[in-house]
């Protein structure tokens, strides 16, 4: 028999055709509805791989009834969704798509910043509704951008990429990582930084780093009020890494100035959000990577990476360094 494949989100046929040619595939046929997650269990009992979505929940309860699963391809660069460990164990390989999103993600957000200082989004709405009446000196009036200081926690490719754009800008880079980035310092002119010395010298701060044990809950209020108060927040990383209610809280107050929001701690969120309520912050649906070129690359990125390890094939970009293979040649 053929080896199974279930993917968790509807793809373009032209994208899963080589996977069809050689192995029998399922697709949960929808767009934006997440597959149940009774339907994920039930499919990853019998499939050989899984192509993912960030939002699918790949955990212990799940791998242990997946007897015949060989690899994860998740649709995203990160894999916070899915228990690494619990994979390596049972043999499983899991893949992301790097790289090949680089550049749109950092595209976006700087486009997020720049909605958010030069109030974007708040300016376009007023002209929609017809509330534009007339011209005044601080009509809509926002924040410069260029020359201004900007902190990137998490200087990973995106995030050397939004310092690129930056320096376009004449803006003063400050950046914060795990691991100094002396290439970065010299191309960019960046500027290493504690956490601490970041928060309060930034006047936007860009909020890139992954979701860990240590960068959950990573921005709190007591981090917020440490921030300039013309100081605009952006979050392209991930949710959890902020308190949301003390974002509300630092917005409100006046304690920063704006926040601009393509991720949120629970996903999707609804129109009754707290911090939807605020003018100050612009918030997107996760569209960090959303480009019809960069989507497609990203499809085409887990569909080798499932064929290599159903091939007897190392896949091109294995996160779990650890993976020992059933019977697979590395």
């Amino acid at each position: 028999m053929k080896p199974t494949i279930f993917i968790t989100r509807k793809l373009p046929e032209a994208v899963i055709q080589p996977l069809k040619e050689k192995y029998e595939v399922t697709m949960w046929n929808r767009d934006v509805q997440a597959v149940p997650r009774e339907r994920l269990i039930n499919e990853a009992q019998r499939a050989d791989a899984l192509l993912t979505m960030l939002s699918d929940r790949i955990d212990e309860t799940l791998l242990e009834t997946a007897r015949e699963l060989k690899v994860i391809a998740n649709m995203a660069v990160g894999f916070d969704n899915i228990d690494l460990a619990a994979a390596s164990k049972r043999g499983i390989a899991v893949c992301n798509t790097p790289e090949v999103l680089t550049d749109t993600t950092a595209d976006l957000t700087f486009a997020l910043l720049l909605a958010t200082a030069r109030r974007i989004v708040e300016a376009a709405e007023m002209v929609k509704q017809d509330k534009w009446r007339g011209w005044s000196p601080l009509l809509l009036a926002g924040q410069d951008v260029h020359h201004k200081t900007i902190g990137i926690v998490g200087m990973g490719k995106i995030g050397e990429a939004v310092a690129k754009r930056a320096s376009g800008f004449e803006m003063r880079i400050l950046y914060h990582n795990r691991t100094r980035k002396p290439e970065v310092e010299k191309q960019l002119g960046a500027c290493y930084a504690s956490f601490e010395e970041l928060v309060e010298k930034a006047d936007f701060v860009v909020c890139l780093t992954p979701l860990t044990a240590e960068t959950r809950n990573l921005f709190t209020l007591e981090v917020f009020q440490k921030m300039k108060k013309t100081a605009v927040f952006i979050n392209v990383g991930r949710g959890p890494v902020v308190d949301e209610q003390a974002l509300y809280e630092a917005l409100e107050t006046g304690e920063i100035a704006g926040a601009g929001l393509d991720v949120f701690a629970s996903e999707p969120i609804g129109a009754d959000h707290p911090l939807l309520k605020l003018t100050n912050v612009v918030a997107l649906p996760h569209i960090g990577s959303s480009s019809i070129d960069t989507r497609t690359a990203m499809m085409d990125l887990c569909v080798k990476n499932i064929d290599a390890v159903l091939s007897g094939r190392r896949p091109p970009t294995l996160v779990n360094q650890d993976w020992v293979t059933k019977g697979i040649v590395q």
